[in-house]
């Protein structure tokens, strides 16, 4: 039942993805060269979903409420809260912010995740390599439109 719980919760998660779409607004923004291509979004997005998930409910399973919980629900927040910032309101400053939350609440989540269960700490590993992919390039978009 648990993992129903943590799957529904990366679901709504996403949803934020899916509601918030990059539309002609983004397509029309200068984009540097190391952009990735569109189809990686989704791809790479669903297997960390997965991830992000399997780490939490396993915490949840060894530990319960904790302090890895705690980052892992943030991190969720805050993960949700970014397409709406970047392609909702259109406020790349705020969603650079954002994205600097979500680095941090994820390395939050691999330190204190690593003494309960190395493999959910592992499983952030590529979500933390993502994110920083993802703030370099919303910080280079930011500054290519002239935004900084």
């Amino acid at each position: 039942m648990a993992a129903l719980v943590f799957i529904g919760i990366v679901v709504v998660a996403a949803a934020s993805g899916a509601i918030f779409k990059p539309g002609e607004w983004y397509e029309g923004l200068r984009k540097p060269a190391w952009t990735p291509p569109k189809w990686a979004f989704p791809v790479v997005w669903t297997l960390l979903y997965a991830a992000i998930a399997y780490a939490g409910w396993q915490v949840w399973t060894l530990a319960g409420w904790s302090l890895p919980m705690a980052f892992w629900g943030l991190q969720i927040i805050v993960n949700a809260m970014w397409s709406w910032m970047f392609f909702g309101l259109r406020r790349m400053r705020l969603a650079l912010a954002d994205i600097i939350a979500l680095w941090a609440s994820i390395l939050g989540f691999i330190l204190t995740s690593w003494p309960i269960s190395e493999i959910a700490a592992l499983l952030f590993l590529p979500y933390l390599v993502w994110v920083t992919i993802a703030g370099l390039l919303n910080y280079s978009v930011l500054r290519l439109n002239n935004r900084a």
